[in-house]
C-alpha cells in the first residue's frame, strides 16, 4: 500500500510539473515556446498577442520579474521597424550611448529579425499617459518581419532579469523563425 501511495504521488508529481509548463502561443505567422521556467499569463491588454513573466533571482519575487509582450497587428499595422526602435529606445532617459542602446540586424532562416537592447532608466507606462521612472532596468526586443504582419516582442525589468533571461530569448526567437 505504501509503495503504491509513493508510486502515485511520483506521477502526480510529474504531472503537476508538466502541467506547469506555458503552451506554445501564436502570434502572427510564427509559433513560439515558452521557455521553461517562464510563465504565459492572461494579456493584460488586447492589444498584446501574448504576455510572458520571467522570473528574477529567488527571493525577488514579482519585483525581480521581467515581461515580454508580443504585439502583432497584421499587415501594414504597428510601424516600421525604425519607428518601434525609436519608440523603445525613447522609453530610457538619457542618450543612447548612456543607455548602451544597440541593434543587431540578422536573417533567421528567411526571416529578417532586428534585436533591440537597452539599460538604464526605464519610464514605464502606456504611450501618452504619466509614466513611472524605474532604475536598473533593461530592455531585448526582437521585431520578426513577416509579410503577414510584424511581430514584436519586448522584455523589460531588472537589467540582471533581462541579461540572465537573454539566452532563453534568443533561442525561442530563433526557434519560430525555424532555426534549431
Amino acid at each position: 500500500m505504501r509503495a503504491r501511495r509513493v508510486g502515485f504521488l511520483l506521477v502526480l508529481s510529474v504531472c503537476l510539473a508538466a502541467a506547469e509548463e506555458a503552451a506554445p502561443f501564436q502570434a502572427g505567422a510564427f509559433a513560439f515556446a515558452v521557455p521553461s521556467g517562464w510563465r504565459a499569463e492572461q494579456p493584460s491588454s488586447p492589444m498584446r498577442a501574448a504576455e510572458l513573466h520571467v522570473p528574477g533571482p529567488e527571493g525577488t519575487g514579482a519585483a525581480g520579474e521581467a515581461i515580454v509582450t508580443v504585439f502583432h497587428f497584421g499587415p501594414g499595422q504597428g510601424g516600421t521597424v525604425e519607428q518601434n526602435v525609436d519608440r523603445w529606445f525613447g522609453q530610457f532617459d538619457g542618450d543612447n550611448d548612456a543607455k548602451s542602446a544597440a541593434t543587431a540586424s540578422e536573417t533567421i532562416g528567411t526571416v529578417p529579425v532586428t534585436f533591440v537592447r537597452a539599460r538604464g532608466t526605464f519610464q514605464s507606462g502606456m504611450p501618452g499617459q504619466p509614466t513611472t521612472p524605474l532604475e536598473g532596468q533593461a530592455l531585448l526586443g526582437a521585431i520578426l518581419e513577416s509579410p503577414g504582419g510584424d511581430v514584436y516582442l519586448k522584455m523589460t525589468g531588472p537589467a540582471p532579469t533581462v541579461e540572465k533571461a537573454e539566452p532563453a530569448f534568443v533561442q525561442m526567437i530563433r526557434a519560430a523563425c525555424g532555426a534549431p
